[in-house]
């Protein structure tokens, strides 16, 4: 294991560890901070569970932070007789929380797949008083310069679904894949940053509750994007978007920026999609100024 370089950081805010059933999915999570503190609810991207965040937490004491497992990665189960699609998804996101005690305003924060299942569940009815989407998925996957490589991914997804169990899981979690990943999309030139990105990446991106929902999943994650429902948000949206995203191209963020009713768009250069592993200082202060809470920085 190596050490995280937000350790200390994180080491000062207290965390609780929590497990509700939320529409008959046990779901674990994690609430970070004061009680009393105004709140923001994470929602993780797709692969990972709540750890991938906690850099970005670490950023942000004086919030009760919420930050769930989504179902059927990290330590929460699979939905039981049902897809893991959008409508699942959001489903599941909008009785999370008030069954984790969220009852007065709110922030709503999603990265990466997490921005498709927030802006959609806000888009169905949701309502937090501020959404934060950090690299948003901003553009159909299957369309563009890089449709070819997901197309890649999809049949690699259906067949480790398609094989037996033992081989079908080694595919998935077969570690150089993991790395090759994990290296392609590190932007960073420190070198002990990036062994602590690869190290997470190998920790934690295999935690997943079966083959056939980690399938459905990036089938979700391929086959939406924020921008089919941007048009419906009406909230204050805050988009922390990538110059080097992998996954969404910088000029497709700026498109998406136009297509809200009201957003701002916050761009930190010399980064990739993984803002929360490499700059999450950078996106708390972003996150900071549209809270309108740069004194508490």
């Amino acid at each position: 294991m190596i050490a995280s370089p937000y350790a200390e950081q994180l080491a000062r805010i207290p965390v609780r560890e929590h497990r509700l059933d939320v529409l008959g999915t046990e779901t674990a999570w994690w609430e970070y901070g004061p009680a009393d503190a105004p709140v923001i609810v994470l929602v993780h991207g797709f692969r990972g569970d709540h750890h991938g965040l906690e850099p970005v937490v670490a950023q942000l004491p004086g919030f009760r932070i919420v930050s769930p497992d989504l179902p059927g990665f990290g330590s929460s189960a699979t939905f039981d007789g049902r897809a893991h699609d959008l409508d699942a998804y959001t489903e599941w996101l909008a009785a999370f929380i008030p069954a984790a005690g969220v009852t007065g305003a709110y922030t709503l924060l999603g990265h990466s797949f997490g921005s498709i299942v927030a802006s959609a569940a806000v888009a169905r009815g949701l309502a937090p008083e501020r959404l934060i989407l950090v690299n948003p998925i901003g553009a159909p996957a299957l369309e563009g310069p890089r449709g070819v490589m997901t197309r890649l991914a999809v049949l690699y997804y259906r067949a480790a679904a398609a094989l037996p169990e033992r081989p079908g899981f080694a595919l998935l979690r077969n570690g150089a894949i993991v790395r090759v990943m994990s290296v392609t999309m590190a932007k960073t030139r420190s070198k002990p940053l990036r062994r602590w990105i690869h190290d997470q990446h190998d920790r934690y991106f295999s935690a997943f509750g079966s083959r056939a929902s980690v399938l459905e999943a990036f089938t979700t994650s391929v086959s939406h994007d924020v921008s089919e429902v941007a048009a419906d948000i009406s909230v204050p949206t805050l988009l922390v978007a990538a110059e080097r995203d992998d996954v969404t191209p910088i000029e497709a963020e700026r498109r998406l920026a136009t297509m809200f009713p009201d957003a701002r768009l916050a761009v930190i250069p010399d980064v990739g999609h993984l803002i929360h592993y490499e700059t999450p200082g950078e996106a708390a202060r972003h996150i900071l100024g549209f809270l309108g809470s740069e004194a508490r920085a």
